[in-house]
C-alpha cells in the first residue's frame, strides 16, 4: 500500500471511530504525523486528498477541520467526477444506475408521500404539459423526480439521485426535441406515477417509474 493511502486510511479511521467528529480541528501536523507514525509529507498529501473529496476542510491560517460530512457536501465530489464523463457510454451507465435506484425510491415514496407532495406533483405535471420549451419541460421533469425521491425520506439517496441527474440533462433535452410524442409520453407517465403514489401502491409506482426511466435509456441505446 502506498504511504499516502495508508495515511488516508489512518485519518479515516480516526473519523469513523468518533475520535474526530464533524467540525473538529485536527491536531497540529507535526503532532498528528508523529502520533500516526507517518512522515509530514505523506500526512500532508493525505489531507490534500481528503480535502478534495470534502472530508476535510483546510482553512488557511486556521488549521484543518473535519467537514460537516453531510451527504450534499460529500457527493459534490462525485458530481465533479461525473461532469467529466459525458460520453454516450458514460451517460448510458448513469441512466442504468438511475433505472435501478429510482423505481425503488418511488416505491418507498408511495408509503410515505404526503397530500402536499401529491398536489405539488400534479402541479408539476400540468406545468410540464404547458412548457413553452423543451428546456423548461426538462426542468419540470427534474423537479418532479426530485420531489418523489425526497418523499422517500432518505437524504443520501436524494443527493445521489440529484447528482446522477445532472449529466443526463442534455440527453433528456435532445430526446424532447427529436423524438415524436416524447412530451406527451413524459406527461402521461408522470400522471400514472402520481396516481400510483396517491393510491399507495408501491409496486405499481415502481413499475411506472421503471417504464419511465427506461424509456430515455432505450432511446439512447437505439440511437447507437
Amino acid at each position: 500500500m502506498a504511504v499516502t493511502d495508508d495515511a488516508i486510511l489512518r485519518v479515516r479511521e480516526m473519523i469513523m471511530s468518533g475520535e474526530l467528529k464533524p467540525g473538529d480541528r485536527l491536531p497540529r501536523e507535526a503532532d498528528l504525523a508523529d502520533r500516526l507514525g507517518l512522515s509530514r509529507n505523506s500526512l500532508r498529501e493525505a489531507v490534500r486528498a481528503l480535502s478534495l473529496v470534502r472530508v476535510l476542510d483546510v482553512r488557511q491560517g486556521d488549521g484543518t477541520y473535519v467537514s460537516s460530512l453531510r451527504a450534499g457536501e460529500l457527493l459534490g465530489a462525485l458530481s465533479f467526477v461525473l461532469d467529466l464523463h459525458r460520453s454516450e457510454e458514460s451517460v448510458l451507465e448513469m441512466l442504468e444506475v438511475r433505472r435501478i435506484l429510482e423505481p425503488a425510491a418511488t416505491a418507498t415514496a408511495a408509503l410515505s408521500v404526503s397530500e402536499e407532495d401529491i398536489e405539488e406533483l400534479r402541479k408539476l405535471c400540468d406545468a410540464t404539459e404547458q412548457a413553452a420549451s423543451v428546456e423548461e419541460l426538462v426542468e419540470h421533469d427534474l423537479q418532479f423526480h426530485r420531489r418523489i425521491v425526497a418523499a422517500a425520506g432518505n437524504n443520501y439517496l436524494a443527493q445521489l439521485m440529484d447528482t446522477l441527474a445532472g449529466p443526463t440533462v442534455r440527453v433528456r433535452i435532445w430526446r424532447g426535441i427529436s423524438q415524436g410524442g416524447a412530451v406527451d409520453r413524459t406527461v402521461a407517465e408522470h400522471r400514472a406515477i402520481v396516481a400510483a403514489l396517491e393510491a399507495r401502491q408501491p409496486e405499481l409506482a415502481r413499475s411506472w417509474a421503471t417504464v419511465h426511466v427506461a424509456g430515455v435509456e432505450q432511446w439512447l441505446r437505439d440511437l447507437g
